[in-house]
């Protein structure tokens, strides 16, 4: 009978290890949510109607947040076919295409500033930045997340 008892606290130390272990570590890992972020940001463009478009950060590497954890960053940018439009109208248009890619939430818009953006569910950040003339900018980041 000591053989059982011994056996189920072991497998009650390991269970609990297991459950523990997992705490705080629910969500994406960086490398999951730098897809996410390209995908995100090339789907924009996409739906935005942008013409060449270039990638300007092609991302793809950890960059170090500390402890462990680790953030990724995409960006890309292009034209419009109108190039007199200013810089807040091209973010207008790509904020209304953005409705048909993924659900973000302004976190930051002071009007003539690039609009921040975040979607809390998939850790990704995007900034809206075209400087204006007819040219998109889109930049993005993931939050610092384990890189495993």
């Amino acid at each position: 009978m000591a053989f059982f008892v011994r056996r189920g606290v072991a497998v009650c130390a390991v269970m609990v290890l297991v459950a523990v272990s997992g705490c705080g570590e629910s969500g994406p890992t960086a490398a999951e949510a730098g897809e996410t972020l390209k995908n995100h940001i090339t789907e924009l463009m996409r739906k935005g109607q942008v013409l060449d478009v270039r990638i300007t950060d092609s991302g793809g590497r950890d960059i170090s947040c500390g402890e462990g954890k680790a953030k990724r960053t995409f960006a890309a940018a292009g034209r419009d076919p109108a190039s007199e439009r200013g810089g807040d109208n091209l973010n207008d248009l790509l904020l209304g295409a953005l409705s048909r890619v993924a659900p973000y939430r302004i976190v930051e818009d002071r009007g003539d500033a690039p609009i921040k953006l975040a979607n809390d569910e998939y850790k990704t950040i995007l900034i809206l930045e075209s400087p204006g003339g007819g040219q998109y900018a889109v930049r993005g980041e993931t939050e610092c997340l384990r890189t495993s």
